[in-house]
C-alpha cells in the first residue's frame, strides 16, 4: 500500500508541472478577447508568483496542523478551483482574482511534497519525481494546444486541466490514511506537534541563509535561460528565429534527461557530490554557448546548461533533512521555495532589462555570476553543515 502512495506523489508531480505552462501557450488566443495589452500576462504572472512566495513561507504552519496529505489534498484543490475560474473568466480582473488561489495552492504543495519525499524517500525518487514535473510542465501546453488547433477556444483547455486536477483532488483525500500511515513510519508525528518555527527563527537558522541565496541564484539561472535563450540564439549567434524555437527545447530536455540519469546515479554519490557536478556540468554549458563552435554548439552549451541545473534543486531539498534535521526541515523548506520563487520571479525580467539597455550577448555573464555566487554559497553551506 506505500507503494500505491508513492505512485500517487509521482501523479501529485505531474498535476504541480501541468498549470505552470498554460497561461503562456494559451495568452496569444486570451489577451485579445479580453481587450488587454499583450505585456498584462505579467500581471497575472506576478500575482500568482506572489502567492505562491506567501504560502511557501506559511507553510509549515499549515502542515504541522493539518498533515502533508491534508494540505496536498487542499492545495491542489484550490489549483483546480483556480483553473475552473480562468476557464470562467470574461473579464480580466478576473483572472487577476483567481490568481490569487492559483498562487496559493501552488506554493503550499510545493513545499509540503517536497518535504514529505525529503524524509520518507530516497534521493533518486526526488530526482525523478522532478523529472515527472516537467513531464506535466510538457503536457500542459500540447493539451492547450490540442484544443486550440482542433477549432476550439482556450477556456477549454483549462477547464480540461481542471477536471484532472479534481480527479487528482479525490485521488488525494482517499489516500489521506496512507500519508498518515507512511508519516508514522518514521515518528514525523512528533516533529509536527512541535511548535511551528516562525520566518525569523527559521532564517536565523545557522545555514539557512547560504540555502535561501542558494535556491535563489538556481531558479533565476533556470528561468532566465529558459525566457532568454532563444532570443540569445537569434540576435546573438545570427539563428533563424524558426530554428532557434526548435532548439529551445534543448534546455529543457537537458533537465528531464538529466533527472532522469540523476536518480539512477544518485545511489554511487552524495546530494553535496551531485550538487557540484551539476554547478561544474552548468559551467561548461555556460562556456560552450559563448564559444565560436556554430549552431550546432550552441544547442550544445544549451542542453548541458539544463543538464547541469538537473541534479541541483532535487538533491539540495532531499539534502534538507539532513543538514537541518527533520524536526526543522519543514520550516527551512518553505523558504527554501519562497527564495526560489523570488529568484524565478524577479531575475528574468531583470535581465530582460540589461538585454534592452545593453546587449543580450550578457547572457552567458549574467548566468556564470548567479552560478559563482550559488557555488560559494552551497560550498559555505557544507562547511557550516
Amino acid at each position: 500500500m506505500i507503494h500505491l502512495l508513492l505512485v500517487i506523489i509521482y501523479i501529485a508531480f505531474i498535476s504541480l508541472g501541468l498549470p505552470d505552462g498554460l497561461l503562456g501557450s494559451a495568452w496569444p488566443s486570451m489577451y485579445g478577447e479580453f481587450g488587454v495589452p499583450v505585456s498584462y500576462a505579467g500581471i497575472v504572472t506576478m500575482i500568482i508568483s506572489g502567492g505562491t512566495i506567501l504560502s511557501a513561507l506559511f507553510s509549515e504552519r499549515l502542515i504541522k496542523k493539518l498533515g502533508t496529505g491534508a494540505v496536498t489534498a487542499i492545495s491542489v484543490g484550490m489549483t483546480a478551483a483556480a483553473l475552473w475560474g480562468f476557464s470562467a473568466s470574461r473579464e480580466f480582473y478576473h483572472l487577476c482574482i483567481w490568481a490569487i488561489p492559483y498562487g496559493i495552492g501552488a506554493g503550499s504543495v510545493d513545499a509540503a511534497l517536497n518535504n514529505f519525499v525529503a524524509l520518507h524517500y530516497k534521493s533518486r525518487h526526488m530526482s525523478w519525481l522532478h523529472c515527472f514535473w516537467g513531464v506535466g510542465c510538457s503536457c500542459g501546453p500540447y493539451v492547450m494546444s490540442y484544443f486550440l488547433t482542433n477549432g476550439m477556444k482556450w477556456n477549454k483547455g483549462y477547464f480540461a486541466i481542471f477536471i484532472l486536477q479534481i480527479i487528482l483532488t479525490a485521488v488525494i483525500v482517499l489516500s489521506l490514511p496512507l500519508w498518515k500511515k507512511k508519516s508514522a513510519e518514521k515518528h514525523s508525528e512528533n516533529s509536527q506537534s512541535a511548535q511551528p518555527l516562525g520566518l525569523r527563527k527559521t532564517i536565523a537558522i545557522s545555514g539557512a541563509k547560504e540555502i535561501m541565496i542558494t535556491f535563489f541564484c538556481y531558479c533565476a539561472i533556470e528561468q532566465t535561460v529558459g525566457l532568454w535563450a532563444v532570443s540569445y540564439m537569434v540576435f546573438e549567434k545570427g539563428i533563424s528565429a524558426e530554428t532557434a524555437a526548435g532548439w529551445g527545447m534543448v534546455f529543457f530536455l537537458g533537465i528531464t534527461v538529466g533527472r532522469f540519469l540523476s536518480g539512477i546515479i544518485t545511489e554511487k554519490f552524495n546530494d553535496k557530490q551531485m550538487v557540484r557536478v551539476g554547478i561544474a556540468v552548468l559551467l561548461v554549458g555556460i562556456v560552450t554557448m559563448v564559444l565560436p563552435v556554430g549552431n550546432f554548439g550552441t544547442a550544445a552549451g544549451l542542453f548541458l546548461i539544463g543538464f547541469g541545473c538537473a541534479p541541483i534543486y532535487p538533491c539540495l531539498i532531499h539534502s534538507t533533512p539532513i543538514r537541518f534535521g527533520e524536526a526543522q526541515s519543514q520550516a527551512i523548506i518553505g523558504v527554501e521555495m519562497a527564495s526560489a520563487y523570488v529568484g524565478s520571479t524577479f531575475m528574468p525580467p531583470l535581465f530582460g532589462i540589461i538585454a534592452e539597455n545593453l546587449s543580450i550577448s550578457f547572457l552567458p555573464v549574467y548566468s556564470a555570476i548567479l552560478l559563482v555566487l550559488m557555488f560559494c554559497m552551497h560550498e559555505k553551506l557544507c562547511r557550516k553543515a
